[in-house]
């Protein structure tokens, strides 16, 4: 683990900022990188404006694909570092040799993961509102963006911190394991102080996308988390802390991630400290509720989908067993998810990039469309292959033999379950980049209701696993519908 976090370290301080941008194929290609990179160092602003040369050939040919692998491989990167660090944290707690210490860290996580969707749709608002302002040349109007944002994420993750602390243990309760309690309830409360914090670097992610530069939140989002690999084993076994040591040691990366989003962003003029501190307007707060309806609505659906799945997890046994295997086994099937995801976003930026552009459209999107879901069946299989062959890893993360053998069976369904993932998360991202939001939420709304519906009836943690195909079947019957029957880009709407 430590060595795939080095590598990446090394990457991250080392990729051109031009492969974020675009590629080509002819002989100046390796030049006009490096000129692209030196003038991303300088302006990420300037680049905005410049199409690529595979922007210009689209949709056809290889450059297409080129263009997909220049955007994926910084985003896949980036969205690699955290699961990586989960997986540190799983690899540290699992040394303690308490499974209902696992079983606590993961009831607890969920616990954040499902109150975080209260504040989620701020960054995914502001992405845009940032490309807009930014693409207009308008540097107040970015500036006033990206200070509301940080300031009505802050308010909310301030807002979140006090209410998790007064029900901690009613939410744990009801989520998790009781016996694990001893575990969660210090994981959960050495936990809050990163809450605000990781709010704002959402925000800050989110700005410096706007105006395409995705270097910046790699290296913040690198260095972050090496503070956490390396607080983990010495607040937990040196300091003696347990578990709550790896939760003050996750604390710690975001407190230093939202320092450094800050000082970058007013350093490079995406914010000023007046419009950090000043509250939203009422047209932009109403902006923002319109806007972010439709996605919180499909956040609550998808967080009430995974509590319920933690909460059944959790009680089905009493020694933790279980849930520690489920610990395990979504872990190394999240390492697979997140490549379909960081995907997914590039998705969702260059399906309304070519709907909008001159000499584009609704065919020429359709078309990108269609190669980006080819790229999610290939990827599927190809991550369902690596998750059979990385099953003797479960040792790293589940010394118990009880456990390794628990998480088996589940983690061979899972790894069957990319076969539809890689269609089913990337067709999403199209759906976001058309602005089909309430189609993608009443999607998630149906699939969180077959889920729920079926859960009832598992007794075992593979019966879980395999309601997982339900769940994710639902929603790629949602964007198959949109994509050949209901979408913007269907043939039948071009043509109209």
């Amino acid at each position: 683990m430590f060595l795939v976090l080095a590598a990446s370290t090394a990457f991250a301080f080392n990729f051109p900022a031009a492969r974020a941008v675009g590629s080509t194929s002819s002989p100046t290609a390796p030049a006009l990188r490096r000129h692209a990179s030196v003038r991303a160092a300088e302006s990420p602003e300037l680049i905005a404006s410049q199409p690529s040369e595979a922007v210009k050939t689209w949709p056809c040919g290889d450059a297409l694909d080129e263009k997909i692998v220049a955007l994926a491989v910084p985003a896949i990167v980036n969205f690699l570092v955290l699961p990586i660090t989960q997986a540190v944290d799983l690899f540290w707690v699992g040394r303690m040799g308490e499974a209902l210490a696992t079983a606590g860290q993961a009831a607890a996580n969920q616990v954040f993961s499902s109150a975080f969707w209260l504040v989620s749709f701020v960054p995914t608002i502001t992405t845009p509102r940032v490309a807009a302002a930014n693409a207009k040349g308008d540097k107040e109007e970015v500036q006033r963006v990206v200070g509301e944002a940080i300031f009505l994420s802050a308010f909310i993750g301030v807002a979140l911190t006090g209410v998790l602390a007064a029900v901690e243990r009613t939410a744990l309760t009801a989520v998790g394991n009781a016996n694990a309690l001893g575990f969660s309830v210090p994981y959960l409360r050495y936990r809050l102080p990163g809450v605000a914090p990781d709010a704002i670097s959402t925000v800050g992610f989110a700005a410096f996308r706007g105006v395409l530069d995705t270097v910046t939140p790699l290296k913040i989002a690198i260095a972050a988390n090496l503070v956490n690999v390396v607080l983990d084993p010495i607040l937990i076994f040196n300091a003696g802390l347990g578990v709550a040591g790896a939760a003050l040691a996750t604390a710690a990366s975001q407190i230093f991630a939202a320092a450094a989003y800050i000082s970058l962003l007013l350093r490079r003029g995406l914010v000023r400290a007046a419009t950090l501190v000043r509250p939203p307007s009422r047209a932009a707060l109403s902006q923002l509720a319109q806007a972010g309806g439709a996605v919180q609505a499909r956040a609550l659906a998808l967080n009430i989908a995974f509590l319920y799945v933690t909460r059944t997890v959790q009680r089905l046994d009493t020694t933790g067993t279980a849930a520690a295997a489920h610990a395990v086994t979504i872990q190394l099937w999240q390492l697979g998810g997140v490549v379909l995801f960081a995907l997914s976003t590039v998705a969702s930026i260059l399906v309304p990039t070519e709907l909008k552009r001159e000499g584009g459209g609704r065919a020429a999107a359709r078309a990108t469309a269609s190669r980006f879901l080819a790229w999610g069946a290939v990827l599927g299989a190809a991550l369902g292959a690596a998750q059979l062959a990385a099953l003797p890893m479960l040792h790293l993360f589940a010394p118990s033999a009880e456990v390794r053998a628990a998480a088996v069976v589940p983690s061979v369904i899972g790894a069957f379950l990319q076969l539809i993932n890689g269609v089913t998360f990337i067709g999403e991202g199209v759906m976001v980049g058309t602005g089909s939001f309430g189609a993608l939420a009443a999607g998630q709304v149906v699939a969180t209701l077959a889920l729920l519906a079926t859960l009832t009836r598992a007794a075992t943690l593979n019966q879980v696993w395999l309601v997982f195909w339900l769940f994710n079947s639902v929603r790629l019957a949602n964007v198959l519908r949109h994509h050949f029957v209901a979408g913007p880009l269907v043939e039948k709407a071009s043509q109209s």
